[in-house]
């Protein structure tokens, strides 16, 4: 009953902040620091008019320009090479093997997650494997500043001003401390939830807690249509899903593989 309650708030929850970014939208966005405090400033004025708390507002002016969050985002290469230069490079092997023996030793957890979301283990593991190597690198930015500087930068605006709000919103109840890190586009937990993301499908969770965080990604490909038994090998119906999950092609293919790697296929390996 909680996780249906909690998926109804975030629901109204993001009713709300989509007609609160529409509406802030006249603080100017810049490609340099110089500007940053006073994008603050103005950007203050108008959450706080959209009842955004003190609280939240006081923990907005005191972030900084995140210049590695620039730097990172102006800087993801990866995504520019062959399947096999990105697996090779992200340590695809690495991936199955440890998924491998992860998927027998939390066999319940596994089971308890396909059975409620008709998700299987291959897919999970995949991700949490290639998002934070199985939770011993979940980044170290300060996500509110990395947050609150991608809403501020020109590139995506719009996008990370709806990020903002909803990090604003979990830090106003609570499931945020306003010092929480992550990595370096706002991402948090195991398996790297946006904020956005956590209002919509963390279902009230810890996602540092490995359980949680595995629960909320199945909900997440379960409500991009993940359907139990499909297949979700590119041209399959679950990688809509998984395209949902990460919008780089080469990221989406590389975790449909490790996925059916780590889930039995043979069809080839991890980096061939």
């Amino acid at each position: 009953m909680r996780g249906w309650q909690n998926r109804i708030v975030a629901v109204a929850a993001l009713v709300s902040l989509s007609g609160m970014a529409g509406t802030a939208s006249a603080a100017q966005c810049g490609n340099s620091a110089a500007g940053f405090e006073d994008w603050k400033r103005e950007f203050a004025q108008e959450v706080r008019a959209n009842g955004v708390s003190p609280a939240a507002i006081s923990a907005l002016m005191a972030t900084n320009y995140a210049t590695a969050t620039i730097r990172a985002d102006r800087g993801q290469k990866s995504f520019r090479l062959s399947l096999d230069q990105f697996l090779a490079k992200r340590g695809g092997s690495v991936i199955v093997s440890r998924g491998r023996s992860l998927k027998q030793s939390n066999a319940a957890l596994f089971a308890s997650l396909e059975q409620r979301y008709g998700v299987p283990p291959g897919p999970l593991l995949a991700i949490w494997g290639m998002e934070t190597a199985f939770g011993s690198q979940r980044g170290n930015q300060h996500t509110l500043s990395a947050v609150a500087t991608l809403a501020y930068d020109c590139r995506r605006s719009e996008f990370f001003t709806d990020q903002l709000y909803a990090t604003l919103t979990l830090i106003d109840r609570g499931i945020l401390p306003a010092n929480a890190r992550g990595s370096m586009h706002g991402e948090i937990g195991q398996t790297q939830f946006m904020p956005k993301n956590i209002l919509n499908y963390g279902n009230g969770g810890n996602l540092d807690n490995t359980a949680d965080a595995l629960t909320a990604t199945a909900n997440f490909l379960k409500a991009h249509g993940w359907r139990a038994g499909a297949g979700y090998q590119p041209g399959e119906p679950n990688f809509r899903a998984i395209q949902a999950w990460n919008a780089a092609s080469v990221y989406q293919q590389a975790i449909a593989l490790i996925g059916q790697q780590i889930d039995g296929g043979s069809r080839r390996s991890a980096e061939r």
